[in-house]
């Protein structure tokens, strides 16, 4: 782009205010790319006027249009006063015309400005910048409307999608003010000339007054902001000015907008250096920014680096034939990039023969019909990158698969010679000693597919001679000869010996042999003289084809039959053999005798059928390389009679269905690389093979393969355990595996200073360890391991220091698990299987006891290993409780550990159930524990009550932890009887202790009022002393009975709980309870329950201590383990 201050360059214009109020430029169309037609450029006073124009007669829709500004700020949304825009449209013509105004400009408009237009497939774009600078006084007396006050410099490119068709120098910026001042004065006239200024008087007042201006100094900043500034997307960017007075206060302004301080946006302020940092730069931060004191303002331009678009899939070579479709594939980085392509040098564009396709990150370039002025090298180029592929056409080889056979006929009968190639859009012409062959009535051609006829009938003798089809646009003949047949009679009766004339020179090969194409028709005709007419026999080894006499024509045929497959025809002196569709059965030694009463002839034929090989057997991958495979095959067990030529190699992606050529020119070998493949992509191979005759069908697919690449060494190699002979070692898999993955590894040792490598496993192991055994003692030994894959093995990771191979004593030490350091409890009948790890070298001696005596191995199963021992019952009963004790020893050094097995059951009913008192609607219960407690401590019992009168039992309390209890609620006039049930950790007991005696409760009028019932409180049940948890709500509960009904009063310390909603107090019957919501440490201490009525009072009291949690844990510890 140049930069000049003329208005005769379309590509950049500076219009100074000072000498032209109003400016047009108009930019033509063939300077534009198909969608413009051209763009106008107004600039009046302070006002700047973008229009352009779009031809939508070729358009099935309206076109979409947007201005932008920077790279991608839509200007659409900035509609106003200050930014206008208009649409017309002409239906005459079908022309858009777009227009965008900027009213006044002013320093913020300044940036470069882009409109695009898109219709469909089909996108153009144009750019222009605008500059506006401080043209201070040297305006002078040029300034003729004297409105403007400013510069305003305008450059405008048309950015088309491709390249000029004529090549231009490259521009180079030219700043006409700075040659004017380093210019002699004889020189200006020139210069003014060779830019075309022509107000070149007004030029050289300002050029004076020029020189004399000095840059205006800024009261407010001692350092402003650079003119631009330029960032790497992503990155952070510092702008920075310097002020006069470090108390000001300044603004940032972002594209007129202020800043606000953010994460992203960070203000500093040091003395009087104020600095706007902007993080993690987008392209959102492409804009113009300010920094104001005041009136005065410092401005600047950030301008967002994109990272360069790289090409990420190379292209590929390409080998077609003409005609074939082509498909030149690429993948870059980014989705939105832009890619241009280029055939030798000269851009490519979208017509009839190139088409381009887009698909996220992948572009394609498409040749429909590759000719042969497509050959040549394609490049590809983004901003980061480029590419190239060279493209190969071949021309079409045209195959005869039926050649034309020579005729012999007589006057009248039907000539028909007929050929078959290979394409069947193939035309051509037919020759006759060299003629070209008109189509009459008797002479007609035809073209049907692959196959082309030529039928004469009635033949006459001046139809013989040499014909020849000729495919139109190959260097290719196909001849053949028509012999007539003229027919003598002889009436002089003479006898002459029969003899066959075998024509030697069509089909024949050498001497009596005959060679045809599987399915082609064999015509085979002998000539044959004797008088009388001899008889003809054909045999094919032992089997006769067929006997015939000229005259009484005597046919015994065994095979077939006169209108079969195989047949003789017969003329005068002309026997004809025919095959039609020649098969690979019909191919031996044929003998043909002849016989009249004059003699006998014979003359044998060899007849060979050739056909196209079989397809190659056994295709299959025998190595592969990172982008590479070598591929094997077997020959074909039948090569069709002819010997095979060579081999044509294809390959495929799994799964895909598009098989690529990999070779044009025949292979002979049966050993193939194949290159340029991708690694970690499966592939499968097909072969065909190739004879005189033509190409067989493809081989079966072989097992699908992968191009790898051999794994980086394993890391990590380090020695886990040595022995006296034995060394463990163990790693980690390699860094970089690759899409072959790994296989196994392959451990190798020698002695230090030695340089033979034994290997020490035979197959490849899995794991990441692995031991060595069979190592001398008291040599020190290197290692080193390898990781193996299919593609074969990496580079090993070898030991940085030789091994003494020698066991090292290790004291023993007994690792109890954790759940094992406690009272380990069971059920009766469940399975115990404790595994205890230890360790110790060389491999200690362990000893199980119990209870201080040896292990009944008959009770207990005991397995031990080098690193850990196992104790299994497989079924616990209750003598399997008690001490066991676990003894680890090497020599003289012993560890021990006790663990306590508790096997526990349910319990024992109660016993001495009995009813104790009777009053009111309550009874009084008292029992004693159950004599087997289940080898555990009894949790509570649960109090079932039943009527005599129904005997239906029903729960009346349940886990009620004292032996003794009060049932209330019983009904007038019944009788019951009670049975309890003791509990423990595995339930209830399975029977019940039954109450000896029952509880009658009287009806009211059975009771004499004038009793004395009266009586001073008694505490029946006192208060326990309890410990519980803090946090977790309690109680405490005790049983009264008094007449008249006693006052109860709850006491902590000997301080009367009042209405302290932390306390809930109950009275049931006499069943006294007082609840305490979760208590803290200072809820401990002494309670005490009173009960005072007219005769009497009485009291009880308990303890009661909170427990903080980790002193709750401690003391629920049952067992202390002993670890020696």
């Amino acid at each position: 782009m140049q930069k000049l201050v003329l208005k005769e360059s379309y590509d950049a214009i500076s219009i100074f205010p000072f000498s032209l109020e109003c400016y047009k430029l108009l930019v033509h169309k063939e300077d534009l790319s198909a969608l413009f037609i051209h763009v106008i450029l107004f600039v009046t006073g302070k006002n700047v006027t973008f229009v352009t124009k779009v031809d939508s007669s070729q358009m099935l829709r309206k076109p979409t249009m947007k201005w932008l500004k920077g790279k991608w700020m839509d200007l659409g949304s900035k509609a106003g006063k200050h930014l206008q825009f208009k649409e017309t449209y002409d239906r005459n013509t079908k022309i858009y015309t777009y227009e965008m105004t900027i009213v006044k400009v002013v320093d913020g408009d300044a940036g470069g400005y882009r409109c695009e237009v898109t219709s469909k497939d089909k996108c153009d774009s144009c750019t222009f910048d605008i500059s506006v600078e401080d043209a201070g006084e040297d305006a002078g007396e040029l300034d003729f409307s004297g409105l403007l006050k400013k510069r305003l410099t305008i450059f405008l490119d048309s950015m088309c999608l491709r390249e000029r068709k004529q090549k231009e120098e490259p521009e180079i910026d030219v700043d006409v003010w700075e040659i004017l001042k380093n210019a002699k004065p004889c020189d200006y006239e020139k210069i003014a000339f060779e830019y075309g200024i022509t107000d070149l008087r007004g030029l050289l007042k300002r050029l004076k007054k020029m020189k004399k201006v000095e840059p205006k100094k800024s009261d407010a900043f001692l350092k402003k902001l650079d003119p631009a500034y330029s960032v790497e997307k992503g990155k952070k960017i510092q702008l920075s000015v310097e002020l006069a007075d470090p108390n000001a206060q300044v603004k940032w302004l972002r594209n007129g907008q202020e800043i606000k301080p953010s994460a992203k946006y960070i203000f500093e302020s040091v003395g009087g250096i104020r600095k706007l940092t902007i993080n993690k730069c987008t392209l959102a931060d492409d804009a113009a920014y300010e920094c104001v004191i005041g009136e005065e303002k410092s401005f600047t331009e950030v301008f967002i680096q994109e990272p360069p678009v790289t090409i990420t899939k190379m292209l590929d070579d390409i080998h077609v034939v003409v005609g074939e479709k082509v498909e030149f594939e690429v993948e870059v980085s980014d989705e939105g990039a832009n890619v241009k392509w280029k055939k030798d040098g000269v851009e490519l564009s979208r017509d009839g023969k190139y088409r381009f396709k887009k698909d996220g990150t992948k572009h394609w370039l498409i040749i429909n019909e590759a000719t042969a002025e497509d050959i040549g090298t394609y490049y590809v180029y983004t901003s980061g990158g480029e590419s190239k592929g060279e493209l190969e056409v071949e021309e079409k080889e045209l195959e005869v698969l039926q050649s034309i056979a020579d005729l012999t006929l007589k006057a009248a009968e039907q000539a028909v010679f007929k050929c078959e190639v290979s394409d069947e859009k193939v035309t051509g012409k037919w020759f006759k000693d060299g003629v070209e062959v008109i189509p009459s009535d008797r002479i007609k051609m035809t073209h049907i597919g692959r196959t082309h006829k030529l039928v004469i009938d009635d033949v006459k003798p001046e139809d013989a001679g040499d014909y020849t089809f000729v495919p139109d646009g190959y260097a290719l003949s196909i001849s053949a000869k028509l012999n007539f047949l003229e027919i003598k009679i002889d009436y002089v009766p003479r006898q002459e010996p029969p003899k066959i004339h075998l024509d030697t020179t069509g089909s024949f090969v050498n001497k009596n042999t005959i060679i045809v194409v599987a399915g082609n028709k064999l015509r085979f005709d002998v000539d044959i003289t004797g008088e009388p007419p001899p008889t003809v026999c054909w045999k094919k080894g032992d089997t006769v084809r067929a006997c015939w006499q000229f005259h009484d024509v005597c046919m015994m045929q065994e095979i077939s039959e006169a209108e079969g497959r195989v047949r003789v025809e017969t003329r005068k002196n002309l026997s004809c053999f025919v095959i039609e569709g020649a098969e690979r059965a019909d191919e031996g030694l044929y003998h043909i005798t002849v016989t009249n009463p004059a003699g006998e002839d014979k003359a044998d034929v060899m007849v060979k059928i050739v056909d196209v090989p079989d397809p190659p057997e056994n295709v299959k991958c025998t190595g592969v390389g990172e982008d590479s495979a070598s591929v094997q095959w077997d020959p074909p067990k039948f090569d069709g009679g002819v010997p095979v030529k060579g081999y044509l190699i294809e390959r495929k992606k799994k799964g895909s269905s598009r098989w690529t050529k990999l070779n044009f020119d025949i292979y002979e070998s049966t050993t193939y690389e194949a290159k340029k493949m991708i690694e970690g992509v499966l592939y499968e191979m097909r072969v065909f093979a190739v004879n005189g005759i033509g190409m067989s069908q493809p081989s079966a697919s072989s097992k699908p393969f992968m191009p790898i690449a051999p794994t980086s060494e394993p890391t990590r190699l380090t020695v886990d355990d040595i022995t006296d002979g034995t060394c463990a070692l163990k790693w980690l898999p390699p860094e970089r595996i690759g899409a072959g993955g790994i296989d196994g590894y392959i451990i190798e040792y020698c002695v230090e200073g030695a340089s033979e490598w034994v290997q020490a496993n035979e197959t490849p192991v899995e794991k990441n360890s692995y031991r060595v055994r069979g190592l001398p003692v008291g040599e020190k030994m290197l290692f080193r391991v390898t990781a193996v894959n299919i593609a074969g093995r990496s580079p090993p990771a070898v030991m940085a220091q030789a091994v003494t191979i020698r066991e090292i004593v290790e004291r023993p030490k007994i690792r109890l698990p954790r759940q094992l350091r406690t009272k380990y409890i069971k059920r009766v009948g469940e399975k115990v299987n404790l595994v205890i790890p230890f360790q110790g070298k060389p491999r200690p001696v362990v000893t199980w006891l119990k209870d201080g005596a040896p292990l009944d191995t008959g009770l207990v199963n005991i397995r031990t290993s080098d690193m850990d021992t196992i104790l299994f019952i497989r079924q616990v009963a209750r003598e399997h409780s008690g001490q066991y004790t676990l003894s680890v020893q090497i020599e003289n050094m012993e560890d021990k550990v006790n663990l306590e097995i508790q096997i526990v059951d349910k319990p024992g009913p109660p016993i001495a159930v009995t009813v104790t008192d009777v009053w009111g609607f309550n009874a009084a219960l008292e029992w004693k524990p159950p004599k087997d407690n289940g080898n555990c401590e009894i949790t509570g019992y649960t109090i079932q009550k039943a009527d005599l009168k129904t005997k239906e039992w029903f729960t009346v309390l349940e886990h009620n932890r004292r032996p003794s209890c009060t049932v209330s609620d019983l009904v007038m006039g019944n009788e019951y009887t009670f049975r309890v049930f003791s509990e423990n950790i595995c339930g209830m007991s399975d029977d019940a202790g039954i109450s000896k005696n029952t509880a009658a409760i009287a009806k009211t009028g059975t009771y004499i009022l004038e009793k004395d019932m009266c009586s001073s409180p008694k505490f029946i049940t006192p208060l326990v002393d309890r410990s519980v948890i803090a946090g977790y709500s309690t109680a405490i509960s005790c049983a009264v009975r008094g007449h008249p009904k006693p006052k109860i009063i709850w006491m902590k310390n000997k301080m009367i709980i009042g209405e302290d909603p932390k306390y809930l107090m109950q009275n049931n019957q006499g069943v006294l309870t007082l609840n305490i919501r979760k208590p803290s440490l200072f809820d401990g201490g002494k309670y005490t329950c009173k009960a005072i009525n007219d005769l009497g009072e009485d009291e009880v009291e308990c303890k009661l201590e909170v427990r903080g949690m980790a002193k709750n844990l401690h003391q629920l510890q049952c067992v202390t383990l002993t670890m020696t």
